[in-house]
């Protein structure tokens, strides 16, 4: 069927690619970076940029929200991320980010330090720049932060730990070393990548 009134022609154009927008919008819902207690600015900024990067979704600082007693863990010296998933539990896509120290149980510990936790699937994980940071200057910190939200974004996307073998896919376990993390690359191996799809 060909269109001779051009007028008409460009409606419906314009109505093609608004509809087709609006679809792809949808499919790609925005991550929202919650700051959990203070964060700092720059740290937000680059997490933002990276996310956006590697998931090609719009990333929207929300306000700050209060650290508070209910999500400490029974030790009380570190905040427990099950706890933390749990308040901040959310339709939207949302990823939590502390300074504090986060832990989780794990076998027979009781608080196990982590750099994150997610939901695996679902819309929910917060992450912990405070293990991130020893030793090393400003970049390597950044490098590894960044690594890790897109680690806990991929488990809410459905991926769990990498099983390929590849050591440089950002779905690998950490297995509590933060060298695990500093051998992976800004990437999925071709299978995370399939199973993302």
């Amino acid at each position: 069927m060909t269109i001779k009134n051009q007028p008409l022609k460009k409606i419906i154009t314009y109505c093609f690619l608004f509809v087709s927008f609006s679809v792809n919008a949808q499919n790609k819902a925005p991550i929202y970076l919650q700051p959990l207690g203070k964060v700092n600015t720059f740290t937000l900024q680059k997490v933002k940029q990276s996310v956006e990067q590697f998931y090609k979704r719009r990333c929207i600082i929300k306000p700050m929200v209060s650290l508070s007693p209910d999500i400490l863990a029974d030790g009380k010296t570190r905040y427990e991320a099950g706890r933390i998933l749990r308040k901040y539990r959310s339709v939207q896509n949302l990823l939590i980010i502390t300074e504090q120290d986060i832990a989780t149980k794990k076998d027979n510990v009781k608080e196990w330090g982590i750099f994150g936790l997610g939901y695996r699937p679902g819309k929910t994980c917060v992450i912990s720049t405070f293990r991130l940071k020893r030793k090393v200057g400003r970049e390597k910190f950044i490098e590894r932060l960044n690594k890790v939200a897109i680690h806990e974004i991929g488990h809410n996307c459905g991926l769990n730990h990498c099983t390929s073998g590849d050591l440089h896919c950002l779905m690998n376990d950490a297995k509590g070393t933060i060298k695990q993390v500093d051998e992976e690359q800004m990437k999925f191996c071709a299978n995370c990548m399939r199973l993302l799809k």
